[in-house]
């Protein structure tokens, strides 16, 4: 009797295993299959070029100014990028002032949402910036902007020689393409 139990204990043991083998191939196969963009690593700002753009849309109204900012990917590898940027204002001597930023839609145009970007060498990212320059009890004047990309802790600078009300930006999330017209 004793035997006769083992063998059943080992049947369904051996049974169970044959289930999870066939259920973790399955996920296996699922998880291969997963858009690159899990597989692909994070841009590095070693590899990337900030740079401003009006595209040639209309960005200024109402006191609000807007540009494009774009990301290029610069090394010989795939990578990939996900969210927001974070933003800086500088002084002319590049020291912080104090910056205000709201990630989401602009005065100007809609957030097109987060979602993971691949970029080729190449490519490029582009997130919609604005700001306000309106009288008010703090006006910035900025020289240089900072932008680290998502999920970086190192940053870009570049030129921004730009009036901005109380140090305040709005940034929408990063897209292939932003249509500022």
């Amino acid at each position: 009797m004793l035997r006769s139990t083992l063998r059943r204990t080992a049947a369904t043991t051996l049974a169970t295993a044959a289930t999870v083998a066939a259920v973790t191939v399955g996920g296996a196969a699922t998880a291969s299959a997963a858009p690159a963009a899990a597989q692909t690593p994070t841009c590095h700002v070693s590899g990337l070029r900030a740079s401003l753009s009006d595209k040639g849309g209309h960005q200024n109204g109402m006191s609000h100014e807007g540009t494009v900012l774009a990301l290029t990917n610069t090394s010989g590898r795939t990578c990939a990028l996900r969210g927001y940027p974070g933003l800086q204002l500088e002084d002319t001597r590049h020291q912080a002032v104090d910056t205000d930023t709201s990630w989401g839609s602009t005065y100007f145009v809609p957030d097109p949402g987060k979602r993971t970007l691949v970029l080729k060498p190449g490519g490029s990212a582009e997130a919609a910036l604005a700001w306000a320059h309106a009288d008010a009890p703090r006006l910035v004047q900025a020289g240089y902007l900072r932008i680290t990309p998502p999920a970086s802790r190192d940053h870009l600078t570049i030129p921004f020689e730009k009036t901005v009300t109380n140090g305040h930006l709005s940034v929408t999330a990063f897209a292939y393409r932003i249509d500022v017209s």
